[in-house]
């Protein structure tokens, strides 16, 4: 049976560590709404061209062409038994269209405090050549192994521009703002399965699986 997973949470919940583990352990592919736009874009698809003109407005992509390049996605050979969904849907309208490509199979919802993501994301590290490999660099509790070096390619560690105090408080609010809705509309699905962020990285993992598992069998 596919497994559809969406996996939500503000940032500096862990999403991106916990998606990249589950799409190793479940062999799903591990698809973000950001990875997407850049494909499309820097293949220069049609789909990805009309993101553009959006984007270099500086404006938001409208929800049909996201679910456009969503349906685009799911078509693909590799999703065909299930994928992992990672900053996708982010409005209602596009949970509902979402309902119309795939049977989710669970809304895993990582719940994690303000004040704590705040701290995360304040001394969050991202490779600057390949923006797959962040899973998760942090100064506090997730140093990598060499000092501002990627463990996988080598390439410098930075810090990203809007991982500024003022950045992250405005994209913390952001979220819960256009989020809530679509956390209470899979609440009211039966599909929404909260897990505590703010434990260990195994432990999230582990209550992670172990939720999958439940509603996959």
């Amino acid at each position: 049976m596919a497994t559809f997973v969406v996996l939500m949470g503000m940032q500096g919940a862990g999403k991106g560590t916990q998606a990249q583990a589950l799409s190793h352990s479940l062999h799903l592919p591990h698809i973000t709404s950001g990875g997407m736009f850049r494909e499309n874009i820097s293949k220069e698809t049609p789909i990805g061209l009309e993101a553009k003109q959006y984007l270099d407005k500086g404006l938001l992509v409208p929800d049909d062409v996201t679910i456009r390049m969503i349906k685009e996605r799911l078509a693909q050979p590799d999703a065909a038994n299930g994928v992992i969904l990672d900053g996708f849907p982010r409005t209602v309208a596009q949970a509902q269209a979402l309902d119309t490509l795939m049977d989710v199979t669970i809304v895993p919802y990582f719940v994690i405090s303000k004040a704590e993501a705040m701290e995360r994301l304040g001394g969050r590290l991202v490779c600057s050549a390949n923006d797959q490999h962040n899973g998760g660099y942090n100064m506090k509790d997730r140093p990598p192994k060499v000092a501002g070096v990627c463990d996988i390619c080598g390439s410098q560690l930075i810090v990203r521009k809007d991982d500024t105090p003022e950045a992250i408080k405005k994209r913390i609010e952001l979220y819960e703002t256009e989020t809530t809705p679509v956390l209470n509309y899979y609440r009211e699905k039966g599909l929404l399965k909260e897990i505590n962020a703010e434990q260990p990285v195994e432990a999230v993992s582990a209550d992670l699986t172990n939720a999958i598992r439940a509603r996959a069998v």
